[in-house]
């Protein structure tokens, strides 16, 4: 399949916008396509999203601050201060809307998990230009199923990932551009919303400076490549209008303040008040000093699936269960670490624009997980890297023909609809059927 990189759309000679490259499809198109797929992946994350009635997992943590937050709970001590409160506003916002109800705690996720799987479709666009590509990669990201998961459970890290990962998608199609300025500016703003979810929103807007910063470090060396390619990612003669101000008001400056921006509904223009909340979060992110969890697990087990994190397990009869399981399927994250291998070669051998941009943000969103002195880690942080393993194997499947991809697509698929007794509530399992599911003594 043919493929252009972002590192080949540039401006015309005479300083006119930039061209669409050949192979890019209409922008209506995409735009259509892209409606299309938030209201197909908002159906199905809905269906069934209110069993069970009961709180899951962390929601007894979050929807309680909901609760605060409308005036339904005393005011004092504030509750969940150790993250930041737009995740937990919009769940809020839901229950004055729907009422306070299983359906309103997690309706918010299902927009957000919409707006994911748009999003990597548009990251895939902006990668590989073609459509057949970025439409298998937004598929592959939701059969993924711990992103289907995490999208119908009232949490903060689906808001994290939705906003990242539009905002990488912003990213991403600035970056073959000569004036990536305006995109640059929404994608800060983007990557600031995913931080006011959860601070692990942090994590690819560093990516996003590092990229910027190594580029412009380079060419500041005036360094080039012996036989330049347009494909190549990096290009001496990239953003040759973007300063260092640009850089700080997009990327610093705007961020900040979306970010600080959601603080004002529970402090006002307090800043004593915004920087105290600040202090709180920064404390409970670097202290070691937290008991252990039966679902805990390291950040090298992660890409593996050793240890799953069971958000529910309860007897629905004699033999029948309602369970829900945040695990990811095994036939899209452990073939993704052979695509990801792919990536690595192509940065080496090709100088992939795509490739290094995947595996940029991968390692971005996974690797500070490991410098981080928590002693306490779920699964579930792996969720951004995890996502993002649908365009590495995008990536690697575009060399073959394309009935191979879309051969893979329909096999991810079923697997995620075996896992769906385990994924959804509503559905429910017998005990045999779990134990069947469970194929490691690690994963109950």
């Amino acid at each position: 399949m043919h493929t252009k990189s972002p590192a080949a759309r540039r401006d015309d000679d005479d300083g006119a916008d930039e061209a669409v490259p050949e192979g890019v499809p209409a922008v209506r198109r995409c735009a259509l396509t892209a409606l299309l797929i938030f209201a197909i992946t908002h159906v199905l994350l809905m269906v069934g999203v209110a069993a069970p009635s009961k709180f899951v997992f962390d929601e007894v943590h979050y929807v309680p601050a909901a609760r605060q937050m409308l005036g339904l709970a005393p005011a004092a001590p504030q509750l969940n201060p150790m993250h930041p409160p737009l995740a937990k506003e919009l769940i809020a916002l839901s229950i004055r809307t729907f009422g306070d109800n299983a359906f309103a705690w997690r309706y918010p996720g299902t927009v957000l998990g919409a707006l994911a799987v748009v999003a990597i479709y548009l990251c895939g666009l902006a990668l590989f230009a073609a459509q057949p590509a970025a439409l298998a990669a937004a598929l592959l990201a939701l059969v993924n199923q711990m992103l289907f998961v995490q999208a119908r459970a009232a949490m903060l890290d689906i808001g994290a990932l939705a906003f990242s990962l539009l905002g990488i998608a912003a990213f991403l199609f600035a970056y073959g551009q000569r004036r990536p300025q305006l995109l640059f500016a929404l994608a800060g703003a983007l990557f600031g919303v995913a931080v006011a979810c959860k601070w692990s929103g942090l994590f690819p807007l560093l990516t996003v400076l590092g990229i910027v910063g190594v580029i412009k470090l380079l060419q500041h060396w005036q360094t080039a490549f012996g036989d330049p390619q347009p494909t190549d990612w990096y290009r001496p003669e990239q953003w040759p209008e973007l300063r260092g101000w640009h850089i700080l008001l997009c990327l610093v400056a705007i961020p900040a303040l979306c970010y600080l921006a959601t603080f004002v509904p529970l402090h006002g223009m307090s800043i004593p008040g915004i920087f105290d909340a600040q202090r709180r979060i920064f404390a409970d992110s670097i202290t070691t000093a937290i008991a252990g969890h039966t679902y805990m697990s390291a950040w090298p087990t992660w890409p593996l699936l050793m240890r799953p994190v069971w958000f529910l397990f309860d007897k629905a009869g004699d033999s029948d269960i309602a369970a829900v399981v945040l695990l990811g399927n095994p036939l899209v994250l452990w073939p993704a670490l052979v695509a990801l291998a792919v990536c690595a070669r192509d940065v080496v051998a090709a100088r992939s624009a795509p490739a290094f941009l995947i595996l940029a943000f991968y390692l971005g969103c996974y690797l500070p997980w490991a410098l981080l002195p928590r002693a306490l880690s779920f699964l579930y942080y792996y969720l951004p890297s995890a996502t993002l393993t649908s365009l590495a194997l995008v990536h690697a499947l575009t060399r073959l023909p394309r009935w191979a991809m879309w051969a893979y697509v329909a096999v991810a698929t079923i697997g995620f609809l075996v896992m769906l007794p385990i994924s959804a509530a509503f559905i429910g399992t017998t005990m045999q059927g779990f134990s069947r599911l469970m194929l490691f003594q690690s994963w109950i």
